[in-house]
Parts: C-alpha cells; structure tokens; sequence
C-alpha cells in the first residue's frame, strides 16, 4: 500500500481561501478510497487545529524559524491520519492564515512556511516511528520548501511531487530570508531557490521535486510559455517530462444539488423543477425582483483581474439593458469591490453584490442562478465552472486553462450532437464578453436547447477518484 503524505495549508471544512482547501480535502480523501494510505501535515492554524480530532502530541521540537515552542500533534481530519504543527508564535494570529486585517501578507511568511516544509521533510526521514510516506506530496508555494529539505539531507525512499494550483503566488521573499531558511548555501542559484535575486518557495518546489502536477491538461501546456509563466517558463520547459496535468476533481457528496443542505431545493437532470424554486429563493435573499424569465448570471469568486472580473464589470450594463440580473459573491481589490458596490447601489433590482466569502451563500448562487461567470485571463482549472455544470447553472467560461479542458462550448456542431454544457468565448476583452452575453440571452430565450445545455452538463463526471487514478499513476512513476 502506498503511503503518501499532503503537505498543504488549508482544507475544507475547516479552513478555506479558495479552491486549495477543496483539493486538500478531495483528493487525498479519493485516494484513501482507492487503497492509497493518504494522510495530511497541516500548520497549526486555530481552525485546524480547532477541527483537530483524537489529538496526541507525537514529538516535541526544537525552537525553529523563531518560534521558541513547537510541538506535531497528530488525530484525524476529516477521514484522514493529520499532523498539525503546533506553533503558537507562528500560526496562532486571527483572520486570514497568510495576511493581516488590512490584507498585508505577514512579514514572517518565509519562517511560517519553511517550518510546514522542514516538518514535511522531517516525517520523510522517519519522524513518525510507525508511519513514514513513500510520496512526500506538497501543493503551491506553501510546502515549496519540503523537496529542498529532502535534496538538502539527502532523504532515501522517499519521491517528492508538487503541484502547482496557481503560477503567479509564488511565495516569492527577499534575499537575505535565505540565511534563516536552513538550507546549504549553494542551494541558493539559479539550479535552486533564488528567482531573480529573490527568494522563490514555489521555484524550490518546481526545481526540487522528483514530479510535477498541475490542475489542468491546458493549464500545463499554458505555464511552458512565456505569457502565463510567470517567469518560470523555462524551468518548466526543461522539466516537461516530469509535468503533468491532472484536472481537479467535485466531491459530489458536498456539491450536488440532489443533496446539498445549502439551497432551496433539490433536483436532479431528470426533474430540474427545484431549480425553479432556488433561482426565486436566491433572488429574494438577494433583494432582487423574483422574475423566472431574466436571466441570472451569478459570480463566485475572488474580485482580481485574473478572474475577468473587469469584463464582467463593463458588462453589467449590457446585461441590465437586455433584462438579465448579476448575483455576486467574493472579495479582491478594492477598486472592484467599490465599482459594484456602486452598481447594486443603481441597479438594486438587477445587482446584488456580498462582499467576502460565505460558504452557504455560494451554494445558493450556483443553485438558484441560471448562467456562472469565469470569464478568467488565465484559470488553473477553476472549480466553479465544474460546480455550475453539476447544478445545471450553464458556465459562461473563456476558452484558457482547465476552463477549456472541462466546459464544451454551444457551438452548432456540439449543439446538434447533444455535447455543448456551456458558453466558451475565446478573446479576452469586453467585446469578447460582451457577445457571449448576447449567446446567453440567445439560447436562454429557447427553453428546449437550454434545459439539453444544462442536462448535458449535469450529466458529466469529474469525480476525485477520476483525478486520484491519475495522480496515483504519476506516483507509480
């Protein structure tokens, strides 16, 4: 059996920013399921630690990266045997586990998550005296760290693999960071850690890792060129061998609108009439007029140009103009936030805007709305389109990343051939936007071609064990 051990920094339920904590809930969890001996090493954040289950002290450690106490707590998450890093100093802060208040990432990030590395490897190498991975498995520039550490000591019998779920956090700090991170000094190079006189977490990862993953087939192509690489092109060019694209995966027992505890009412492709229900519920929740003719469009996501979020702004006119309603959830930058508040305030009928993240209310949008919005510039694979398309909610997408991989487009031949799930535009600008809009109201105004659109949709597959096969390959490797 092969033992694999996640090193990540967020898991749902527990403690959430965005799609990683799905991910470090799903897959390891469909793996377990598959026969693979998944655990999880988490930091010691107050939710995770709070949601720790049967907790045990496993190994007092020494003071480390300037927190004087530090102890490896282990019980279950979820399902699972997990680690907890308890480490006060570090970890114990209020709010957001990378930023303060005022959205300022913390100083001392470089010592908080070298700590999750260097604990990474030091299971590797055996801390755990009855359980010891075969994978030491480490997602984004969080757990960058843990392959140096074990190319640093020279760990046996035991394969690193990273995944990359968004190129541009890289979890990039200061040169002089290097002296406290504990690694040789020749780790420090281009052939290591250093990025452009900086410090890169995630480059160590990429550079150190025997294998790595990312969250989507296109997505993985998209980080070998110069336009989405983020500087990184080139390494990951000279390790195309070693990348591989896996496309994320939904829990269906949390994300089906057959069970989910979150909406209105439940449906299924066969009878979408608690569909119905949820579009009225959703609109009266959000102080909308209750019109089962204008389309919803709903947003769930973080407010950053990277998710085309400006394109949805120059379009909400358009989308009042022609009868249709914007439902949006998220929080970025302030600029964004302010510019639809302002536009809910005009529009209070047609806009309802919540800003920061409720787990519940997300559920409610991509049940109740009709159309979801990821018109990104560059997505790694996404998870609300995947959520839309499981709740008959048709995904308005731009043809770029896992976006591309996971959404078939309305055009005639996919129509005719009973394939389309969704609206793919190609162009990222406003016209672009703008005429797949046009394409929603079109084929929304056709009630037998929509509901084929959205059956189709609710009709795919991506299950975690689909994705777990695949990484667990990449492991046999």
């Amino acid at each position: 059996m092969m033992r694999v051990l996640h090193v990540c920094s967020e898991v749902y339920p527990y403690l959430k920013t965005g799609g990683l904590a799905d991910v470090a809930a799903g897959l390891p969890t469909a793996q377990a399921r598959l026969g693979c001996e998944a655990r999880l090493l988490v930091p010691g954040f107050p939710a995770l630690l709070a949601g720790l289950r049967d907790a045990r002290t496993l190994a007092e450690l020494p003071p480390r990266f300037g927190a004087s106490s530090v102890r490896l707590l282990a019980g279950k998450l979820l399902d699972l045997d997990a680690y907890v890093i308890e480490a006060p100093g570090l970890y114990d802060r209020p709010g957001n586990p990378y930023a303060d208040a005022y959205h300022q990432a913390y100083g001392d990030n470089h010592r908080r998550f070298a700590l999750l590395g260097w604990v990474g490897a030091r299971l590797a190498q055996g801390l755990d005296d009855a359980w010891r991975p075969d994978v030491l498995h480490g997602h984004d520039w969080h757990a960058g760290l843990a392959p140096a550490y074990l190319r640093a000591w020279g760990v046996q019998g035991v394969r690193s693999v990273i995944t990359v779920h968004n190129l541009a956090y890289q979890g990039v700090f200061p040169a002089q960071c290097f002296g406290e991170l504990d690694l040789p000094g020749q780790f420090f190079g281009m052939h290591g850690v250093e990025f452009n006189g900086s410090v890169s977490f995630l480059k160590a990862g990429l550079y150190y890792a025997d294998k790595i993953t990312t969250v989507s087939p296109t997505y993985a192509r998209e980080i070998q060129d110069a336009e989405q690489g983020c500087g990184l092109q080139g390494l990951l060019r000279g390790r195309a061998a070693d990348l591989h694209g896996i496309l994320n995966g939904v829990d269906y027992a949390v994300w089906h609108p057959r069970v989910d505890a979150h909406v209105a009412a439940h449906y299924d492709a066969d009878d979408l009439r608690g569909k119905r229900d949820c579009k009225r519920a959703l609109q009266s929740e959000c102080g909308l007029a209750v019109r089962d003719d204008a389309p919803l469009f709903g947003v769930v996501s973080r407010l950053t140009d990277q998710k085309g979020l400006n394109l949805v702004l120059d379009g909400v006119q358009d989308i009042i103009e022609r009868g249709g309603q914007l439902a949006m959830l998220g929080s970025g930058d302030a600029w964004l936030e302010h510019a639809f508040r302002e536009a809910a305030a005009r529009h209070p009928q047609s806009v309802a805007v919540q800003l920061g993240y409720d787990e519940a209310k997300a559920h409610r949008i991509i049940a109740g709305s009709d159309l979801i919005l990821v018109p990104s510039r560059f997505e790694p694979c996404g998870l609300t389109q995947l959520y839309g398309l499981a709740y008959g909610t048709v995904p308005l997408v731009r043809r770029v990343g896992g976006l591309a991989d996971s959404v078939a487009d309305r055009s005639p031949e996919n129509l005719a051939a009973g394939t389309a799930t969704g609206i793919v535009f190609n162009d990222f600008d406003a016209h672009a936007f703008r005429w797949a809009v046009g394409e929603a109201f079109r084929l929304h105004g056709q009630p037998q071609a929509w509901r084929k659109i959205q059956q189709q949709g609710m009709r795919q597959a991506f299950s975690w064990e689909v994705a777990a096969r695949s990484m667990m390959a990449v492991y046999q490797d």
